[in-house]
């Protein structure tokens, strides 16, 4: 036996980690307390915070599907990212209908102007991104309108991670049954369980934080438990559609913006929504 392939034998395998974990975990903690930081002192900077982020994950979505041979309209969805958020908080529900359509429109007309190769292709694809980034994460701008909105969104954050935390727990301890094995084989039914229970044993101690009864909480509980795993699932669709691993390499240890937005975009309007409807029913004593 030659020297090489006693050492090639003795070496032990090593691990491939996949991802930087130390650098996953700095870039994480730093996101958390950029966003808990602005959104509990600073409300104009955590305006402007949430509008970056719409506008990198919208120029991570442009930049994906233009490998696949789509013509974005880039400006129309750079002015879409920025503006969306800023009307949201500033003047409310109307104000965010009414730029959705302006923008609908101008990225129409925009198209048309330019007249890429697959027009139609590109007006979709276009729609596409707004609706799904800066449109839906503008929703958490609108919660921050509320009052106390800031500490609904906080916990917002705080479902979302525990939606994650406790999905991935129970996935690893007693998945067997796959919820959708050609979109996202490693997604259980039994860790969607433990998203539910998790984000729910959050938000009860949420509301009773709050002095609100506590059963709000689990209302809010299933309704990020549910959109957050429906976020998961959308993005998984995409980028297999794509042929993509990440959106970007942009976070070291994470990914893309958007690959940290998957669940957010799709909690932010179920948060809001389900805000409205708890608080409907408060009003009226339902």
């Amino acid at each position: 036996m030659t020297a090489t392939a006693t050492a090639a034998r003795a070496e032990p395998k090593r691990i491939n980690p996949g991802r930087n974990l130390p650098a996953a975990i700095t870039v994480g903690l730093t996101l958390l307390t950029l966003v808990a930081t602005t959104m509990l002192f600073f409300p104009t900077a955590f305006m402007v915070v949430v509008g970056l982020f719409g506008t990198v994950g919208a120029w991570e979505v442009n930049r994906a599907l233009t490998r696949r041979e789509f013509d974005i309209p880039v400006v129309p969805t750079g002015l879409a990212s920025m503006g969306m958020p800023v009307l949201a908080y500033m003047f409310g529900a109307e104000a965010l209908m009414l730029s959705a359509l302006a923008v609908l429109g101008l990225l129409t007309v925009w198209t048309v102007l330019e007249q890429p190769r697959r027009m139609a292709y590109s007006v979709l694809a276009g729609v596409f991104t707004v609706l799904w980034v800066p449109f839906f994460l503008s929703a958490a701008m609108l919660l921050f309108r509320e009052p106390a909105g800031e500490l609904i969104l906080l916990m917002m954050v705080l479902l979302v991670v525990a939606n994650d935390t406790f999905g991935y727990i129970f996935g690893v301890l007693f998945g067997k049954h796959p919820m959708a094995p050609k979109i996202s084989p490693k997604k259980s039914w039994e860790g969607f369980t433990g998203s539910v229970l998790g984000a729910s044993a959050v938000g009860i101690g949420a509301m009773l934080l709050f002095d609100e009864p506590w059963w709000m909480g689990i209302a809010f509980g299933i309704a990020i438990a549910v959109t957050a795993t429906a976020g998961d699932f959308s993005q998984s669709m995409v980028k297999r559609e794509l042929q993509i691993k990440d959106f970007s390499q942009l976070l070291p240890g994470h990914g893309g913006m958007m690959d940290r937005l998957d669940s957010v975009v799709f909690a932010a309007p179920a948060t809001y929504g389900t805000y409205l409807i708890l608080k409907f029913v408060a009003d009226f004593g339902i």
